[in-house]
């Protein structure tokens, strides 16, 4: 069984190598205002099957962004483990979007192979205020998802201790 695909491999806009997409968001940031569905439902709505991949075949640029996503929906699953209510989840994900993270090209990126290094400081500002602003998103669309019934849902939780291509955007012992 293949991986799933971004629909939005098509986009021309670009950071780096990721796609400068569109996203349904009251979040500031350099994306532009979209639709739905867009890169963060797609993110949700295949994590359960491409979580199991270790290998992923990159089709285009919004295939980087949809694997950086999936694996910051993995860390944000390992955080709401430790939630005891959705308020606190939602407490979690607001401090994880804005926490420290590394850049492509930085040492704690675990994709660099992957992934091309802003050229320049404007341009890993704008990619940082990017990530900043898809992390927010995907964090309160998955809480969304999580807690649709008031409880953590076990069909989500399951799935915290799965490794998307065997990394983590963790920092190893966190």
């Amino acid at each position: 069984m293949p991986a799933y695909h971004s629909s939005f491999n098509d986009c021309e806009r670009l950071l780096g190598n990721m796609a400068l997409l569109p996203v349904n968001t009251n979040f500031k940031g350099p994306a532009p205002k979209g639709d739905n569905p867009d890169i963060v439902d797609e993110t949700l709505q295949f994590f359960k099957a491409n979580v199991f991949f270790k290998n992923y075949e990159i089709k285009g640029a919004a295939d980087r962004v949809l694997m950086y996503l999936t694996l910051y929906v993995t860390e944000c699953l390992k955080k709401m483990q430790k939630c005891k209510t959705k308020n606190d989840a939602v407490k979690e994900m607001n401090v994880l979007g804005m926490a420290s993270f590394a850049l492509p090209g930085e040492s704690g990126f675990p994709l660099n192979a992957l992934y091309k290094k802003p050229e320049n400081r404007g341009e890993a500002d704008q990619m940082r205020n990017y990530l900043i602003q898809l992390r927010q998103e995907t964090g309160v669309r998955l809480i969304e998802k999580v807690y649709a019934e008031g409880t953590a849902s076990k069909w989500w939780m399951c799935f915290a201790k799965r490794k998307f291509m065997e990394k983590s955007l963790a920092a190893p012992g966190q």
